[in-house]
């Protein structure tokens, strides 16, 4: 079943179209990504999710039924950055935050268990490092044990130590059970902790899948020989070249299936080109990234 439906779905703030016909599909137990950069409609699409905005047209389906507030009250939410007390103790502003949501009042310690404050729950929230605070209102999302959460940018504004506490905690959290959906401009997010990935640019839904079969990131051989016109025509003539070029003093070429490099060496030994170099290498991420926004801008 899965967790969120959308179906077309835009909106439009005065002349500027911020969501333009977007649909796709959460699966339950995913770690959705929702990638793009500032401006692309991230945030707008996850204030519609949780009725903090209304679409102009489209809808969408929670749990595979119309959304409700009981559907909502299974879902978990960070959209801004917290509002807790300096100088009430990690645990105090729990207790305010239950409160306010009206449940998890018994879940405090369970929550600083699972984000890993439990040691600090009596310390003043001013004395908590970046991560801490971020571990913290993530434990204030985690009361009363919602099945889903939704986080917007929630490494956005920490240190490296903090953008680590706070990933590990996403994938322990993902290991668990939970859904989550993640609304980031970061590709290292996503490569490292997302199982599904939809990119939005200039809030059109450019594509959404699987992490690995949306972001390809196919295998290239970087090799060097005496003759670089010699080495690129053979490589053009190995079965399965799709491109090769020569740049920066050496050529590089990508195939459709994954390269053997023992195979390509042979086949240019046989023919009298002797490689001076060869190596095997995987198409960097942004690289991957940029294929996907040029071409739905070309």
């Amino acid at each position: 079943m899965p967790v969120l439906t959308l179906q077309h779905i835009s909106k439009r703030y005065g002349s500027v179209q911020a969501l333009s016909d977007v649909s796709f599909t959460v699966p339950e137990g995913s770690v959705f990504g929702v990638l793009g950069p500032n401006g692309s409609g991230k945030t707008t699409l996850l204030g519609i999710v949780m009725d903090v905005l209304k679409a102009d047209s489209g809808n969408f389906r929670l749990f595979d039924k119309s959304p409700t507030a009981k559907e909502r009250q299974q879902i978990g939410t960070l959209l801004e950055t917290p509002n807790f007390y300096h100088y009430l103790s990690g645990y105090k502003n729990l207790e305010i935050s239950a409160s306010i949501k009206k449940r998890g009042k018994d879940d405090i310690n369970r929550v600083l268990e699972v984000t890993g404050l439990s040691h600090r729950k009596d310390y003043a929230f001013k004395t908590y490092s970046l991560g801490m605070k971020q571990r913290l209102a993530l434990a204030g999302v985690l009361l009363g044990d919602p099945d889903v959460l939704i986080l917007d940018e929630p490494t956005n504004g920490l240190d490296p130590a903090g953008i680590a506490e706070v990933r590990a905690l996403i994938r322990q959290l993902s290991a668990s059970g939970k859904t989550i959906i993640l609304a980031s401009h970061l590709l290292d997010e996503v490569e490292k902790v997302c199982t599904h990935v939809a990119i939005l640019q200039t809030g059109k839904l450019l594509v959404s899948g699987a992490v690995n079969e949306v972001i390809v990131r196919s295998d290239f051989v970087e090799a060097g020989a005496e003759n670089l016109d010699l080495l690129s025509r053979l490589l053009n003539e190995f079965p399965g070249a799709t491109l090769v070029e020569i740049k920066d003093g050496m050529v590089r070429a990508q195939f459709d299936t994954a390269p053997d490099p023992a195979a390509i060496n042979r086949y240019c030994a046989e023919r009298g080109c002797w490689l001076t170099f060869l190596q095997v290498r995987k198409k960097s991420l942004e690289s991957a990234f940029l294929e996907i926004t040029n071409n739905a801008t070309s």
